[in-house]
């Protein structure tokens, strides 16, 4: 039970972490507390006032003495109406800059987070925390919260009112109170179960739409629509379940909710009438009583009501909690880059060991140990699972060795800011991912504040402005979700001119031109062949023709350096990796 209440007490203190984004706007959020508070005080007065104005009609004046106590219910009244239109204006303003505040914070802590988190998860789900989750939080922020507040103070200040008239019956009426707070603390835990697992299901479900999406084509080649709706509709009708299990748990605990308050009600008016009847209570008094334990049963409900969706909420931001936890990396304005970590493009590779955070038992590269000259052009070659791939991971640093060490200058890469190495080079990848904006934005993506002549003269460069010209809408012609309305060759040769117009010093290609046909691999070849000079390069390549211009091809097998050298070396060594690969290329 003491670990239980430990858990209770740490889910608590981590859902008001998040209150700590309300802070800004902290001014707003206390004047709406003040006139939640007039508002529930003002409430408070009903009771009392409509008891005064049931034994004013038995009294002497009674026409003056229930004028006034109707006008001053109508005063009253209309107070209220104005302390709750403010309080709901005030607290949705806060609540709305609060969310923002925490979705914009949530979305950057999530961008600066390390690749090894992001290969363990998925798209959909991440996008479901963002949205659905912080949705949840919403309602807590600007209803939840306040409810909570006013329950409290109609169930305390009602309780003192009702001590006032009878002691008697207020003891009466108060003995229903633990049954109905045990009540509420047991489905609390129910709710907050199912809550999770609810939020849980819908990440998921989110993430189906999110991927099939983001992979139609795939779903239209292979005829699967009926494999994705049958497999969508598993997982929503999953979530509906888990809703009718909370729904089916929330039915019985509203009946025995009011059980228990009109059960404690019937009790306190029965009592009520023997001693109206023994002359020892006003009639007024005992409709005063009924009113304010009609409005404390009331609050006591509503109380166990909010207590769900706290616990709700808990469930969210403990979700949102996980990714505000996870450390980010130390992310650096890339456009203040200092001398001592302007890049050379000499580069070392010192006896590198490396395995995948996920397959620790996997040892991806071994012992891997090669120099890069400044303005050098390097060819990786091997199989495919050779490890050439994560040579570029690790000098981006999206992952850090296991064992050994990458050099740059001839300081080891720990000593340069993650921001100055990443802005300093580029990365020409196969399969070339654009944004779904225009031709413009995703050239402008290597720098965003380059002058339009730069952007030209960068597409120009890369062979692209020649069909760009062609487009009815030039540079603005939107390029369609991940680029779908171009075609491969022009794919391409776009990131080759975001790569012309980051000016990188380290160049990266990663299998640029495998998946292209004759003509475009031409223009995307001889457009490669023009941002390579004058800068580091590192090719990887599996058609060979494409590599033996390079100054020194590393040939990689299994995570091992099996041999080093230019084209004209390896190919007159006689049984290597090289020579095999070449000769199955150029005789086919």
């Amino acid at each position: 039970m003491e670990q239980n209440t430990k858990v209770k007490i740490s889910s608590f203190k981590k859902t008001f972490r998040l209150y700590k984004y309300v802070k800004p706007y902290w001014p707003a959020f206390s004047l709406g507390l003040l006139f939640l508070f007039l508002s529930s005080i003002a409430n408070l007065a009903f009771p009392k006032l409509l008891g005064q104005l049931v034994d004013a009609g038995t009294g002497k004046k009674m026409a003056e003495a229930i004028n006034h106590t109707g006008l001053l219910l109508v005063g009253i009244l209309v107070a209220q109406g104005i302390f709750g239109y403010l309080r709901i204006i005030l607290f949705v303003n806060v609540t709305e800059k609060s969310l923002a505040s925490l979705r914009q914070h949530i979305y950057n802590h999530l961008i600066q987070l390390p690749m090894r988190f992001f290969s363990g998860r998925r798209v959909g789900e991440l996008g479901s925390r963002i949205s659905s989750d912080i949705s949840l939080l919403q309602e807590t922020f600007t209803t939840t919260v306040a409810e909570f507040i006013r329950q409290l103070i109609i169930i305390v200040g009602g309780i003192i009112l009702l001590l006032n008239t009878s002691l008697y019956l207020t003891l009466l009426m108060l003995s229903s109170l633990p049954v109905i707070m045990v009540i509420a603390f047991f489905f609390g835990r129910i709710f907050r179960r199912y809550s999770k697992k609810a939020q849980t299901q819908v990440a998921e479900a989110n993430t189906i739409v999110e991927e099939t999406l983001q992979g139609i084509l795939n779903v239209k080649a292979f005829a699967n629509e009926f494999f994705e709706m049958k497999r969508y509709k598993k997982k929503t009708t999953e979530v509906a379940h888990t809703g009718i299990k909370a729904g089916t748990f929330r039915g019985v605990f509203a009946a025995s909710m009011i059980l228990g308050i009109f059960g404690a009600m019937i009790a306190v008016i029965w009592q009520g009438a023997l001693m109206i009847a023994a002359g020892k209570l006003a009639a007024g008094m005992l409709f005063s009583f009924i009113l304010y334990s009609s409005f404390i049963g009331a609050s006591v409900a509503g109380l166990a009501e909010v207590y769900a969706s706290i616990q709700k909420s808990i469930g969210a931001t403990e979700n949102l909690l996980e990714i505000l936890d996870e450390p980010a990396e130390p992310i650096t304005d890339s456009a203040k880059i200092a001398p001592e970590h302007q890049l050379t493009g000499q580069i070392s590779f010192n006896r590198l060991t490396f395995r995948y955070p996920s397959r620790d038992d996997l040892q991806v590269l071994e012992d891997i140990s090669f120099d890069i000259a400044a303005d050098q052009q390097i060819a990786l070659v091997g199989p495919s699972g050779a490890g050439k791939s994560t040579i570029v991971s690790l000098l981006l640093r999206l992952y850090d060795p296991v064992a050994g060490n990458i050099l740059f200058n001839g300081k080891d890469i720990s000593s340069f800011p993650l921001s100055a190495i990443r802005s300093q080079m580029a990365i020409v990848p196969q399969d070339v991912f654009l944004f779904g904006g225009t031709i413009r934005e995703n050239i402008a993506y290597g720098r965003p504040d380059a002058p339009v002549e730069e952007l030209i003269a960068a597409a120009e460069k890369a062979n692209a402005w020649e069909f760009i010209q062609r487009f009815p809408d030039g540079l603005d012609t939107i390029v369609g979700e991940r680029g779908v309305q171009l075609s491969g060759g022009q794919r391409q040769r776009i990131a080759i001119a975001r790569a012309v117009l980051k000016n990188p010093r380290i160049l990266i290609l990663d299998e640029a031109t495998s998946a292209l046909d004759a003509e475009s691999e031409r223009l995307v070849q001889d457009a490669l062949e023009k941002l390579m000079e004058g800068r580091t390069s590192i090719v990887i390549a599996h058609r060979l023709s494409t590599v033996r211009q390079a100054d020194k091809i590393i040939v990689l097998d299994k995570g091992h350096i099996v041999e080093q050298g230019s084209h004209q070396e390896l190919v007159r060594m006689e049984g290597g990796l090289y020579k095999n690969l070449s000769e199955m290329q150029f005789t086919h």
